[in-house]
């Protein structure tokens, strides 16, 4: 995690983790509707993973694999999600990135 309190219920065991959005900690589950809606836009997860490894990933792919992602995204918007990647850098998103994309790789336990 990026130093935010969890919200409650966040299970690191599941790959959940906490991302600060608009000034709020943003719980960000991934769950396999929501790795399924990140792939139909992003392409394969996979590929994803590969390109984050290499230094490849855009903030973009970033921003839309957290907004996929949001447990709850009531009162958010997409361009909120990007602000908040663009604005904590990829230093703050590496923590919250890498626990998404080893869920991707690992599953569920």
């Amino acid at each position: 995690m990026s130093g935010e309190t969890a919200p409650r219920g966040a299970n690191p065991a599941r790959g959940e983790t906490v991302v600060t959005i608009a000034g709020q900690p943003r719980l960000l589950r991934p769950s396999f509707d929501a790795l399924v809606r990140a792939e139909e836009e992003l392409g394969p997860l996979l590929a994803l993973v590969e390109r984050a490894g290499e230094g490849q990933l855009r903030l973009a792919e970033i921003a839309g694999l957290f907004w996929y992602c949001l447990a709850d995204p009531a009162g958010l918007t997409r361009e909120q999600v990007g602000q908040a990647v663009l604005e904590q850098g990829l230093a703050q998103t590496a923590g919250p990135l890498r626990a998404l994309l080893t869920e991707v790789l690992k599953g569920s336990g």
